[in-house]
């Protein structure tokens, strides 16, 4: 079957074009599962240690505050968009991504690269979506074990993001 590019024909939504090969399914096909499944494995050990501990020292609460969750929730966003876009975090992620373009408003736009850990770490640091559960636990777990130092930078985080969206409100509305 060949191959058809997405700018050189129509979009044709017959069942028998479906399942034809293009560059974004066989990009799906290398799904990197070794490496996904280290990933994951990496991230489910280090919280089950961690809530482990947690359990261990009776730190656990029985709940969440909404202030404490609109913080971590917060703060998780824009800690999630610094690892995964921004430019001065761009030297992070460097030995994982190659860069495409600046993105605007100091973000940019990067895409993974090589092969094998180096590309599903890429595919990991260079996506604001996958980075906000790694973030969010790590946040959550700050709480638990130095409530007074992550409450410091979640702040400083909710900051930052209050202060994006009024900067973009203020340049929307000179645009008017």
């Amino acid at each position: 079957m060949e191959r058809t590019q997405p700018h050189e024909t129509e979009a044709n939504l017959s069942i028998e074009e479906y399942g034809a090969k293009t560059a974004e399914k066989e990009e799906c096909e290398e799904l990197l599962l070794t490496e996904y499944a280290t990933l994951l494995g990496f991230y489910l050990a280090s919280a089950a240690v961690l809530t482990g501990i947690a359990v261990e020292q009776n730190r656990l609460p029985r709940k969440f505050g909404l202030l404490d969750l609109a913080l971590l929730g917060i703060a998780t966003h824009k800690l999630s968009r610094i690892v995964a876009k921004d430019r001065i975090t761009g030297i992070l992620r460097a030995p994982f991504v190659s860069y495409i373009r600046s993105a605007g408003a100091g973000e940019v736009e990067e895409e993974p690269r090589g092969r094998g850990f180096q590309r599903g770490i890429g595919h990991l640091i260079s996506c604001p979506y996958c980075m906000a559960p790694w973030c969010a636990t790590s946040l959550s777990f700050g709480l638990l074990f130095a409530p007074r130092v992550t409450r410091f930078f979640a702040g400083i985080l909710v900051s930052v993001a209050a202060s994006d969206f009024l900067h973009r409100a203020y340049s929307r509305m000179q645009q008017k």
